[in-house]
């Protein structure tokens, strides 16, 4: 049995930049199968979408387990249904078991997804492991969010040039962390780090972007920020806080097409 597979850079507009993801439509329904196909691309979400009964639902998977909420695989999907399986749609309905229905539009500059907002809260329980991630780089701001534990520090500087002991931000019992600050060119940059997913540090992190764009929203007091994650591939977002939602843009490029080759 032969399936289609896609690889697409998500969050920019020029190949090997951005953050790749592996798209397969298809009716593939174990978890297992899933998990190997995800392992054996070895990129940081492969996205799976089936139609059922004129719906389409969506899972995505690391390398080493499941993701409960993925932006960027879920870009690149609305980016191959848009190119390939519905060219004139203006719109991509995925539903998600964790997270309900993910809504993409698609505009003519862009790609835009409409995911909920996470609610943040201050956190104090990892202070002792934080220090010793951090070094030198004292905190603004530590935060919790659904999955993620988001630092805030002051300077620009602290985020580019941050280099993670990945062991120990496995010590902190949430998904991963994210390091944030107030950019030069941008409203604010970021960068995202998920060791327990098999993902040290991700490239360009959607759903990360839920919990960063109320955060500086409203430290800002703007609903409408431009983002920037500042990895080596690196990456741009567009971000609106849009009430009990985030719209979130981007764009995207077709990478390569195949077919991976099942019993």
């Amino acid at each position: 049995m032969n399936i289609k597979i896609y690889y697409v850079d998500a969050f920019t507009e020029t190949l090997f930049k951005g953050n790749p993801a592996a798209v397969i439509f298809s009716n593939i329904k174990d978890p297992l199968l899933m998990q190997s196909i995800a392992a054996e691309n070895n990129l940081s979400e492969t996205a799976f979408i089936r139609l059922d009964n004129n719906k389409y639902y969506i899972r995505w998977f690391s390398p080493v387990s499941e993701i409960d909420l993925c932006g960027h695989a879920t870009l690149a999907s609305a980016f191959i249904y848009f190119s390939f399986i519905k060219p004139e749609a203006k719109e991509f309905k995925v539903f998600s078991q964790k997270n309900g229905m993910l809504n993409v539009y698609h505009y003519p500059d862009c790609l835009v997804l409409d995911f909920p907002k996470d609610q943040i809260q201050e956190n104090i329980e990892h202070t002792e492991v934080l220090g010793k991630i951090l070094g030198d780089v004292v905190p603004k701001k530590v935060l919790k969010g659904r999955d993620d534990l988001l630092v805030i520090v002051e300077n620009e500087l602290d985020v580019v040039d941050f280099n993670p002991d990945f062991n120990l931000i496995k010590q902190i019992p949430v998904r991963g962390m994210i390091l944030s600050a107030p950019g030069t060119d941008t409203d604010f940059i970021s960068r995202c780090f998920f060791p327990l997913t098999g993902v040290d540090e991700d490239p360009v992190t959607g759903s990360a972007h839920t919990t960063l764009t109320p955060y500086w929203s409203k430290t800002l007091g703007k609903k409408k920020l431009t983002a920037k994650q500042v990895s080596k591939r690196g990456g741009l977002l567009s971000c609106e806080d849009s009430g009990e939602r985030v719209l979130i843009g981007g764009k995207a490029i077709l990478y390569m097409t195949g077919s991976i080759n099942l019993p």
